[in-house]
């Protein structure tokens, strides 16, 4: 079977976009393949974060994937940092990619933007080069992810056919993977803009009340046609809420608009307020049980077990290719 990887960063409060996009998937695509899930808590030093809330919201994240289903037993469920050869590998390949190809990488010059040259530190600028130690220190072909992280996928499959060029068949050429339904939910408030862990209006957290989410969903933005009808341009709201719709209860937008063919707005959002508290609403007491359990500190030190011995043989294959490594 194919090994699959996937990873998210422990930085802000999940949303409903997480779980739509990410948690709820990888729990399908465990079934597939041999798959390893990792939480990016090196990654989330590349901008200032409390300590405490990082350590807290590690663990909490992977509480969130158990409770949507994640086997242990299939899934390889780790942090990030308790594996030490992926920093090891990203020393080596740092090499091999460019100050020109990272500067031009999209969330490094958005993040950058708004920030002074002097407060710009190296590890955001180097993000991708960890980011591609992640990706081919496992072997993996499959790397299910959102739409903003393909570029990311491009330049570590530049990276692997870079390498092996010059060391022979040294790294397997990753292959990303985009989410069918649901791989990019808008901001309730903004549907231009991501969901994405700033935004208590627009966005839906995991921990939000069923109330509140309720009531994030009846106040999203919507528009002046008065339809429910798919058009990211001309109704991004309702496309949005259309998306999560159909996510959640696996119907297509074709069904949705026939479904609400001549009916309000209020009764469409509350057909998914319905849908959403549905869902959430297991979901969340799964969560609870698994937090008081104990369950993913045993989770998380198995998984690093396991993770270490597939990530230190790709690292010594690279030490011995490029001349480090003699045994």
């Amino acid at each position: 079977m194919d090994r699959i990887l996937s990873g998210i960063k422990p930085t802000g409060q999940l949303t409903l976009g997480n779980y739509i996009g990410a948690i709820k998937n990888f729990a399908k695509v465990q079934q597939e393949g041999e798959a390893y899930l990792f939480i990016a808590d090196l990654h989330a030093l590349t901008l200032p974060i409390d300590p405490e809330f990082l350590r807290n919201n590690s663990r909490d994240l992977a509480a969130y994937y158990l409770a949507a289903g994640l086997d242990p037993k299939k899934t390889t469920i780790f942090l990030q940092s308790d594996v030490p050869a992926h920093s090891e590998l990203a020393i080596i390949l740092q090499n091999y990619l460019y100050m020109g190809e990272l500067s031009r990488m999209t969330q490094f010059k958005d993040k950058s933007a708004k920030m002074k040259d002097e407060a710009i530190g190296l590890g955001l600028f180097a993000y991708p080069v960890l980011m591609a130690a992640d990706i081919v220190i496992y072997d993996a072909k499959r790397i299910p992810v959102g739409e903003d992280q393909l570029q990311h996928i491009e330049l570590a499959r530049d990276l692997v056919h870079r390498f092996n060029n010059r060391y022979g068949e040294t790294l397997v050429m990753p292959k990303g993977e985009l989410v069918k339904v649901g791989s990019r939910i808008m901001s309730l408030s903004d549907p231009t803009k991501k969901m994405s862990k700033s935004d208590p209006k627009g966005d839906i957290y995991l921990n939000d009340s069923l109330e509140v989410m309720r009531k994030k969903i009846m106040s999203a933005v919507t528009d002046m046609e008065a339809r429910v009808h798919y058009d990211v341009e001309k109704q991004p709201g309702i496309s949005n809420l259309m998306t999560i719709m159909s996510a959640l209860t696996g119907k297509s937008f074709e069904q949705i608009e026939k479904e609400f063919e001549g009916k309000g707005y209020g009764e469409f959002k509350r057909a998914v307020a319905d849908a959403v508290c549905a869902e959430m609403e297991p979901y969340k007491a799964r969560y609870e049980e698994i937090v008081k359990s104990g369950l993913v500190d045993d989770v998380l030190k198995d998984g690093a077990k396991r993770a270490s011995v597939v990530a230190e043989a790709t690292l010594k294959r690279v030490q011995k290719a490029v001349g480090l490594y003699n045994k």
